[in-house]
C-alpha cells in the first residue's frame, strides 16, 4: 500500500465553500491541438468545487483509502518541522500544486527514501529538483495543458489591466473619487503596439491567438520554431532570441519554463534594451527575473507596469517588495488554479495515480522524469544542469 502526501494551499479564510456562484462548468473535453483532456475512471468530486484547497483534498481520499492507501493532506510545508518535512521520509508519492509548492530539494529528495512519485497538480515542475529526481530514480508528471488557457486568459487580462490603468482607476470608485485625468494619465490604447511572448508553447500560443484581433503587432521567440502556416495565420514575427526581441515590443510576455536557460534572463542588462515605457507580465515562474531589477526598473520609469502572479518565494512574504513597488498588477499566484482548471487538475492527477498504482504506463504528455531521465513533455520543455 502506498503512502501519499498531498500538499495543497488553505482553505479559504470564511471556511470551504457551502455553496459557489455558478452551478455548472461548460464541459471541455480535448485541449487546442487535440489532446484530450484527464481521463480518469471515475471521480469523486463535482466539477466546479474548491479542489485546490486542503478540504478539497483534490478529490482524492475516497478513491484512495478504498484501495488501502493512506492520504496524508497538508498546507504545512516549510520552515523546521513542517507537517511536510514530518511526513516526507515514508512517502511513496508527493503531489504539490505549483501555486503552493513544496519545494523538492535535494536534501528532500535524499531524505524521502520511499520516494518514487512527484505529482505536479497544475504544470510547472521546477519546484521539483529534476536532477535530485533523476538521481534518485524518482519519475516527475504533471497534467500537461491542464490550465494553459486558464493562465492565457489571465495574461490578456493582465495585459488590457496595465496598458489601459484599470486598477488604479478603480481604486479612485473604491476611494470615493471621480478624477478622470488621474485615471488617464497613464491609460493606452493596446492597437497597434507590439506584442512579443518568450515562448510560444501551450500557453504561449494561446496568448498570441487571443491578443491577435486587438491588432497588435505580435512577435515570439522560442527553441522550437512555429510552423510556417501557424507564423502566417498570425502574422508573427519570430526572433531566435529574447535579446533580440524584446527592443521591438511595447508589452513583453514571459510564457516559458523555469530551467537553467531561463532562470535570471530579465536582468537590469536585458530590461535596459526594453522601450521605455514597456509594461513585462510574467505569469511563467518569478525567478526567470531578477527581483530587484524589476523594482528599479519600474521606479525608474523604463517599464511603465509589471504584472504578473508568481513570486518567489510561495507563498511571498509580507514585506516582498513586490507588494509596494509602482505601477505593478500583482497577483498571489492564482492563474492557473480557476475552478474550471482545478476540476481537470484534480482528474489528471487521479488519472496519473491510476496509471502508476496498477503499473500502467503514465501518458507520455504528462511526464517530465522517467527511467532516470528528461521524458515525454519534460525533454521538451526541460534542461537540466548534469
Amino acid at each position: 500500500m502506498a503512502k501519499v502526501l498531498c500538499v495543497l494551499y488553505d482553505d479559504p479564510t470564511g471556511g470551504h465553500p457551502t455553496t459557489y456562484a455558478r452551478d455548472d462548468l461548460p464541459v471541455i473535453d480535448h485541449y487546442p491541438g487535440g489532446q484530450t483532456t484527464p481521463t480518469p475512471e471515475a471521480v469523486d468530486f463535482t466539477p466546479g468545487h474548491l479542489l485546490g484547497s486542503v478540504s478539497g483534498e483534490l478529490g482524492l481520499r475516497a478513491f484512495l483509502e478504498k484501495a488501502g492507501h493512506t492520504l496524508v493532506v497538508t498546507s504545512d510545508k516549510d520552515g523546521d518541522g513542517s507537517v511536510f518535512d514530518r511526513e516526507l521520509p515514508d512517502a511513496d508519492v508527493v503531489i504539490s500544486q505549483p501555486f503552493w509548492p513544496a519545494y523538492l530539494t535535494p536534501e528532500r529528495m535524499a531524505a524521502a527514501k520511499n520516494l518514487k512519485l512527484a505529482i505536479t497538480a497544475g504544470i510547472g515542475s521546477d519546484h521539483v529538483d529534476l536532477d535530485a529526481a533523476i538521481a534518485h530514480g524518482v519519475t516527475v508528471a504533471e497534467v500537461t495543458y491542464c490550465n494553459s488557457i486558464s493562465v492565457a486568459e489571465h495574461v490578456v487580462m493582465m495585459t488590457l489591466s496595465l496598458v489601459r490603468n484599470y486598477l488604479p482607476s478603480h481604486q479612485v470608485v473604491l476611494d470615493g473619487g471621480w478624477n478622470i485625468a488621474d485615471c488617464v494619465a497613464r491609460s493606452y490604447d493596446l492597437e497597434g503596439m507590439h506584442v512579443g511572448t518568450v515562448a510560444a508553447g501551450r500557453i504561449g500560443l494561446a496568448v498570441l491567438r487571443r491578443l491577435a484581433p486587438f491588432d497588435v503587432k505580435l512577435h515570439y521567440t522560442d527553441r522550437h520554431r512555429l510552423p510556417r502556416e501557424v507564423e502566417e495565420e498570425l502574422n508573427l514575427t519570430f526572433h531566435p532570441t529574447t535579446a533580440d526581441m524584446v527592443p521591438h515590443c511595447d508589452l513583453v510576455t514571459i510564457n516559458a519554463p523555469l530551467h537553467p536557460e531561463t532562470e535570471g534572463l530579465f536582468g537590469d542588462e536585458l530590461l535596459a534594451t526594453m522601450k521605455r515605457g514597456a509594461h513585462l507580465i510574467n505569469t511563467a515562474r518569478a525567478k526567470i527575473v531578477d527581483q530587484d531589477a524589476i523594482e528599479r526598473a519600474l521606479r525608474s520609469g523604463q517599464l511603465a507596469g509589471y504584472a504578473g502572479d508568481v513570486w518567489y518565494p510561495q507563498p511571498a512574504p509580507a514585506d516582498h517588495p513586490w507588494r509596494t513597488m509602482p505601477h505593478h498588477g500583482m497577483t498571489p499566484h492564482i492563474s492557473g488554479s480557476s475552478l474550471s482548471a482545478q476540476a481537470r487538475y484534480a482528474a489528471g492527477t487521479r488519472e496519473i495515480l491510476e496509471s502508476w498504482l496498477s503499473g500502467s504506463p503514465i501518458r507520455g504528455e504528462y511526464l517530465i522524469v522517467e527511467g532516470g531521465a528528461l521524458a515525454g513533455t519534460g525533454a521538451h520543455s526541460y534542461s537540466v544542469t548534469h
